[in-house]
């Protein structure tokens, strides 16, 4: 597809200029024609061979203009807008393609214009770009489209997207402290065993005593990690690399994510965030008028945790054959009895939805509040560590001076 540099005036008579991908002039004209310009200048885009365009190259291109979250959220509520307004999908997408800043995101909202033209609805054009729309956007554009309320909806994932990232973002930041702090610690006590230890290795051969246990302990440590350094550094990248491994495969992944829920503190916040996601994302769904056997199939597979994963299968299997959700909840003893009754009221009521709605905004607080609890008991424990690690090392240094006087008198 070739690149075309227009010249246009707008409806205000203002001269536009830029550059669009298409297959032909007629095509741009047909373009610049549905975003409402009115075309003065068509030429083929000519690149200087300074421009090499070195992002052309599917890698570097992968790489460089990956879609980001925040593109896909913008756009979406950007779309809803300019739909609201009663402005046509394929010039809504036109118009949004024309002010893109990501190149990739540039180039799929092109061709789903062209897919809309070819009389493609906008759900099966996005569902052809799982990277960007997952089938949880995609099912609920459909649901919008459908309903007619394709404007809502799309306000809809958009407050979803944003409040999925905003706990995912909170989560990270309380974990990246300790992980920061773990690493520096490491690369700390390494820096201190491989050039300092050896100094005073030699200094305490010299003296000749015998070296008290912390100190024995500190220069084997050292030994060890001098003489057998890169097996250490191999053995650790084998560890993480059968970890990925092992979390691939579903029952893998099932013993991790048990494991990881039953960490003592963390555990608990990790099995309270999974609870968030699965309300918040089966509520949005059904607010969104998607059928409940395929909203049940879309949060099974975003889950992101397989024991949710395996709950959701049973719910579904439950449902399919006309029973009720709340009960295969209760088996899978992860969800508390409080999720399960407000469930079970729900299913009673006709108003799932609403009582899924009341568990996510609960247990969204729940995180939140446990989120800064750990971040702030986090900071005093961690320096508290730093000090005991830090001060080891330097008791087990400084033992072998104590003893001189002693092998003085002895001499």
């Amino acid at each position: 597809m070739a690149q075309y540099l227009y010249e246009a005036l707008d409806k205000g008579g203002k001269q536009v200029k830029g550059i669009i991908d298409a297959s032909s002039e007629d095509v741009i004209i047909e373009k610049l024609h549905g975003m409402g310009y009115y075309p003065l200048k068509v030429v083929p885009h000519k690149k200087k061979a300074s421009e090499v365009d070195l992002m052309s190259l599917p890698v570097l291109r992968n790489i460089f203009h990956r879609v980001k979250f925040k593109h896909v959220v913008t756009f979406t509520r950007q779309l809803a807008t300019l739909i609201d307004a009663g402005l046509p999908i394929l010039r809504s997408l036109f118009i949004l393609q024309e002010q893109q800043e990501s190149v990739m995101f540039k180039q799929k909202i092109g061709e789903m214009a062209k897919d809309i033209e070819s009389g493609a609805s906008l759900s099966d054009a996005m569902g052809k770009h799982k990277k960007v729309f997952d089938n949880l956007y995609v099912n609920m554009v459909r649901a919008g489209e459908i309903g007619g309320v394709l404007e809502s909806v799309l306000n809809k994932i958009a407050e979803f997207l944003e409040k999925r990232q905003a706990l995912k973002s909170k989560v990270r930041s309380a974990m990246m402290y300790p992980v920061v702090v773990m690493v520096m610690a490491n690369l700390i006590v390494g820096f201190i065993l491989i050039f300092i230890i050896p100094r005073f290795a030699e200094i305490f051969a010299q003296l000749g005593a015998k070296l008290p246990a912390p100190t024995m302990a500190l220069v084997h440590a050292s030994n060890i990690l001098i003489h057998h350094g890169p097996w250490v550094v191999l053995g650790i990248i084998i560890i993480f690399l059968l970890y990925n491994k092992i979390n691939k495969y579903r029952n893998g992944k099932l013993v991790i994510d048990k494991l990881k829920m039953k960490i003592p503190g963390i555990g608990e916040l990790v099995t309270k965030v999974a609870i968030s996601r699965f309300a918040d994302t089966l509520s949005t769904l059904i607010n969104a008028g998607v059928p409940i056997l395929q909203a049940l199939d879309i949060v099974r597979d975003t889950s992101g945790n397989e024991v949710i994963t395996r709950a959701m299968e049973k719910v579904y299997s439950s449902v399919k054959d006309g029973e009720t959700i709340h009960e295969p909840l209760a088996e899978s003893k992860v969800f508390p009895p409080l999720v399960i009754h407000m469930v079970a009221v729900g299913e009673e009521t006709g108003a799932i939805d609403h009582m899924l709605t009341k568990v996510a905004e609960a247990y969204e607080r729940e995180v939140n509040d446990m989120v800064n609890a750990l971040t702030s008991i986090m900071e005093p424990l961690l320096i508290v560590f730093l000090g005991v690690i830090i001060g080891s090392i330097v008791v087990a240094l400084y033992l072998p001076y104590f003893m001189i006087p002693s092998i003085i008198g002895k001499d």
